[in-house]
């Protein structure tokens, strides 16, 4: 079987190999023929060790297919269907779950350190616990999320990750309010769907916040009323809200100098959301008087800040009522065996979204 892997943690290029076997498959579980996947700034992370991953692994978590086989006591499912990959499946039962938030349920990350491949020099990763950057891809039952007939694989995709994690940026955590001002700061996938999250909430302006040029086009078409590089965001802030502040200020870049920015780019009183991942020692400073006297909301957002579920089919409803552009995301298209053609096409900026056809 194909597969593109990453031998070890800091390497910037995928290897294609032929001779990748899934291990795991039993009770519980489901194999999955991955037809499309897209590739997210979390699968670069991990390649280079700002999120934790151990290697080597495959990466690729934002992904759809088909069922070929189920595992005894699989309910739900069956094969044939056309599934996406939900790359954190709630377990129903935790506190977290049980509390109404199954978005910060663990129960998905206990598998990120249990091999789901394996090759003739040893065992093998998915990133996620998933790892959609192969033909096929064994997982928990509950990662596998039926879809309709009518939506493509390479849309199915989108909605596993970046979409749902962008719109729910703004539905969900942000809950923008209509009228009110937005920046978005990194408009790759999952930004541009923020900027479509408040758009369809009824902000009254969105300024794009990218240092590529192709990207802030971009995010004009995806309901954008401005796009500015990071050098013009504070003239930004002083024309369109007199000095004061966005109302709400998305930080969808994962590090701490964007963060900063993005705080300081806030209103006092208004709403500053992480949506990027960063690493564990990077470090945003605030001082402890700013945090008072600004009251300042900090709302992180986890994969869009809701039940995934829920959020899946909301991304369907809102793309076939043509509420949502997911089509055009998708930027580039390429063969899994010109991956990193892909990895280069995300790492220069200009690709919102490139799809892996395998």
């Amino acid at each position: 079987m194909r597969a593109a892997v990453l031998h070890e943690i800091g390497q910037d290029k995928l290897e294609v190999l032929d001779d990748v076997e899934t291990v795991g498959f039993g009770p519980g579980k489901v194999k999955i023929r991955v037809r499309a996947t897209g590739l997210c700034h979390s699968d670069v992370s991990a390649m280079n060790g700002i999120l934790p991953q151990p290697a080597p692994f495959i990466p690729g978590h934002e992904g759809a297919g088909e069922i070929v086989d189920v595992g005894d006591g699989v309910s739900g499912v069956s094969r044939g269907d056309r599934v996406l990959v939900c790359w954190l499946p709630a377990c129903g039962q935790c506190p977290a779950c049980k509390r109404g938030q199954s978005q910060l349920c663990l129960a998905g990350f206990m598998n990120a350190g249990t091999p789901n491949f394996k090759r003739p020099g040893g065992d093998v990763f998915g990133f996620a616990g998933t790892g959609t950057f192969t033909e096929e891809v064994v997982v928990d039952a509950g990662c596998a999320v039926p879809i309709p007939d009518d939506v493509p694989f390479d849309i199915a995709a989108l909605i596993g990750c970046g979409v749902t994690t962008g719109l729910g940026a703004a539905i969900n955590t942000a809950d923008v309010k209509a009228g009110s001002s937005v920046a978005v700061i990194g408009c790759g996938g999952v930004g541009i769907s923020a900027i479509q999250g408040a758009r369809l909430k009824g902000a009254a302006q969105i300024v794009a916040v990218d240092p590529v040029q192709s990207r802030r086009e971009a995010a004009l078409r995806f309901g954008a009323t401005e796009a500015v590089a990071p050098d013009a965001l504070e003239d930004a802030k002083q024309r369109i809200t007199g000095g004061e502040g966005f109302d709400y200020v998305f930080e969808v870049v994962g590090k701490s100098a964007t963060a900063r920015t993005a705080y300081e780019t806030t209103r006092r009183g208004g709403t500053l959301v992480i949506v990027g991942a960063g690493a564990m020692d990077d470090n945003l400073q605030l001082n402890m008087f700013e945090l008072f006297f600004d009251e300042k909301k900090i709302l992180p957002s986890m994969y869009g800040g809701g039940d995934v579920l829920q959020s899946y089919e909301r991304a369907i409803a809102l793309w076939r009522a043509g509420r949502i552009d997911l089509e055009s995301m998708i930027t580039h298209r390429v063969p899994l065996s010109e991956i990193n053609e892909a990895l280069d096409q995300m790492r220069t900026g200009v690709a919102l979204r490139t799809c892996i056809e395998i």
